[in-house]
């Protein structure tokens, strides 16, 4: 590979839950390589005006992200020189093989469309009559077949290419996305202390993310003297050692702030994927409770880094958060131990470089296949 070439790439990103976050990583570790020239297409998540009347439109993700994605292209090759194209997720990609087929492209995802379905009663999401999620899987596996390479969050939906989709192992390439460690990093290691136990919930959706069987789980341990944080955008009545902050931004001073004053970090999800928040705990060296749920056992290892628990079992969650609390040393091994795993694993930068390699080499290989006489 020719460490002197510049090489032109654009991105294709969804802006839904935690995708936002995702973006904002990738924007931030992608432009500090010098030889990387990005595009950027963002594509929104929510529709308003006439656009939030088109049934169709609407109600369909795919179609609306599709659509945006091939207005976001027309774009960027108006304007810019484009050798390679990363989509994230595969949604913005389904719909449009002809891009996919004009420049070599890489798709990323972090579950299957299969996966997601088994998911999906946490994201009011539901599966379609046979015939439309028999064409729905065909649309997904040609876009599967066309990407150049296919990039995973976890080992988890490298399995759901697989098994669901026939995909080839060796055409797929797990990597996390992380956070940017170090700048999740707290000041000073933690220690033994006498006040409170903090417990720190981040979560948009307090329902899904499991914030009610929380609070039934700190009412039965507020006798400890624990103290439970709740970042969220729902609502949630006063009641005594509860505190509850909204409107926090992603990366930002006082979300971090949160995190290091915090000793245990509780997430008892319904429904995820890989959170990212899970990454971000690990970063400012927290133990996590969180469940057996899709990758989430990637990156909480049980007895560990954390403890894990069956989704929705409040008498599990109970336990593990009472262990935790009751035993100091314990927490903070469980931090120092998901610290490190978060480090060797889910760095952002780092793993945005490993990106990077993946799509220059297509580039590279496309160039050499051009200067090859016909």
């Amino acid at each position: 590979m020719n460490g002197s070439a510049l090489y032109n790439i654009g991105f294709v990103l969804e802006q839904a839950l935690g995708h936002v976050t995702h973006a904002k990583n990738l924007q931030i570790n992608v432009r500090r390589d010098p030889d990387v020239r990005p595009h950027w297409a963002l594509i929104p998540f929510e529709t308003s005006g006439i656009a939030a009347r088109i049934p169709m439109y609407k109600s369909n993700w795919t179609v609306r992200a599709g659509l945006r994605a091939r207005r976001s292209l027309r774009r960027l090759v108006k304007h810019a020189t484009i050798e390679a194209l990363f989509f994230h997720t595969q949604v913005p990609a389904v719909l449009n093989p002809d891009w996919l087929r004009r420049y070599p492209s890489i798709v990323s995802l972090d579950a299957t469309p299969l996966q997601y379905d088994q998911l999906g009663p946490y994201y009011q999401h539901e599966a379609g009559p046979q015939w439309l999620e028999q064409l729905k899987w065909r649309l997904n596996r040609r876009c599967f077949c066309l990407a150049r390479h296919l990039v995973t969050w976890s080992q988890w939906a490298k399995d759901g290419l697989i098994e669901g989709y026939g995909v080839p192992a060796d055409k797929i390439t797990v990597i996390p996305p992380g956070v940017n460690v170090y700048e999740w990093q707290r000041p000073a290691p933690r220690t033994r202390h006498d006040g409170p136990v903090k417990i720190l919930f981040v979560g948009a959706n307090l329902e899904r993310k499991g914030g009610l069987l929380l609070l039934e789980a700190f009412r039965a341990l507020r006798p400890l003297g624990v103290e439970l944080h709740l970042v969220t955008k729902d609502h949630v009545p006063a009641e005594e050692g509860v505190f509850v902050y909204h409107g926090m931004q992603p990366n930002s001073a006082p979300l971090k702030a949160l995190y290091h004053q915090a000793d245990i970090f509780a997430l008892p999800t319904f429904g995820d994927c890989l959170p990212m928040v899970l990454s971000e705990a690990a970063a400012a060296g927290l133990p996590a409770i969180s469940t057996r749920v899709a990758a989430i056992p990637e990156i909480v290892r049980d007895g560990e880094t954390g403890l894990l628990i069956p989704a929705g079992d409040q008498a599990a969650l109970t336990e593990a958060l009472r262990r935790l609390v009751t035993r100091p040393d314990e927490r903070l091994h469980f931090g120092e131990r998901a610290q490190a795993h978060v480090i060797r694993h889910y760095d952002a930068s780092r793993n945005a470089g490993r990106l990077l390699d993946i799509i220059k080499g297509e580039i590279e290989l496309t160039r050499m296949q051009e200067r090859i006489p016909a």
